[in-house]
């Protein structure tokens, strides 16, 4: 397999393990560059648990083990050569709760640039970032204030400016909206679709509709007897929602379960 071109990252019989307990087993996946990837399924099926796989977060957490491969520019981003300080700067990550740093909105950007040596315009960095992520006309008189003074669809496009800053290629996204009301939902959906002509997003969603909006291709995964995710389908979104192959599928599309 090669992760470069066509997908921006491939995952070959990757398993993650808490201890002895499987909790996704032998997903193979293939997210195309440059569009929006969805991943649904009911709770406990291992949907962020495998997001956190694409970018080595998981080896933040103790006793998990993770089996097989994931290549990311041809290479396995679980080879011991790899630095995953690296592989989490390429590939950057907005969690669920927006969590900008307790500093000012223009460190929150400038900060991960700056502990990577960024030498160059940083006033010019940062409004690109604050652009790119639809906040700069929202905050450009108030660099210097508190980013915790922010609302919370302006925090979560902060953070989403904090991870565009440091240009990676790949923005993994948590149930980026799960928190927000509808209008900024809609906000972060919109700017979604626009950073996808740069970048390849992969977004968790427990919402069928949002996942229907705003993806390319979706995967859904469930979970077995033994409380393990599987990927049981991984195609265009709209063959996944209008004529999926598997009855699972269709029947958690459809409400029947989950």
């Amino acid at each position: 397999m090669n992760g470069t071109g066509r997908y921006a990252i491939e995952s070959g019989s990757m398993s993650v393990f808490y201890g002895s307990f499987c909790a996704v087993r032998d997903v193979d996946m293939r997210v195309p560059t440059n569009k929006i990837t969805a991943i649904i399924g009911p709770s406990g099926c291992g949907k962020s648990t495998v997001l956190r796989c694409f970018n080595r977060m998981n080896d933040l957490i103790t006793n998990v083990r993770i089996e097989g491969e994931v290549l990311f520019q041809g290479q396995n981003i679980y080879d011991d050569s790899v630095d995953p300080v690296e592989v989490r700067r390429r590939i950057g990550m907005v969690f669920q709760k927006a969590n900008p740093f307790p500093k000012t909105i223009y460190e929150n950007v400038a900060w991960g640039t700056r502990i990577n040596g960024f030498r160059g315009d940083m006033d010019e960095m940062v409004e690109k970032a604050l652009r790119s992520a639809a906040l700069w006309d929202e905050v450009k008189d108030k660099l210097q204030q508190s980013a915790l003074g922010l609302s919370g669809g302006q925090q979560q496009r902060l953070c989403i400016a904090r991870a565009i800053a440091v240009e990676p290629e790949i923005i993994l996204m948590d149930e980026p909206a799960s928190a927000l009301d509808p209008i900024a939902t809609l906000r972060i959906e919109d700017l979604m679709k626009e950073l996808s002509e740069k970048y390849t997003i992969i977004v968790v969603t427990h919402n069928m509709q949002q996942a229907a909006r705003i993806s390319d291709f979706t995967a859904f995964f469930s979970v077995d007897e033994n409380r393990t995710g599987n990927l049981i389908e991984f195609d265009e979104t709209e063959k996944i929602f209008t004529n999926p192959s598997q009855k699972s599928t269709e029947d958690y599309i459809t409400g029947r379960f989950g």
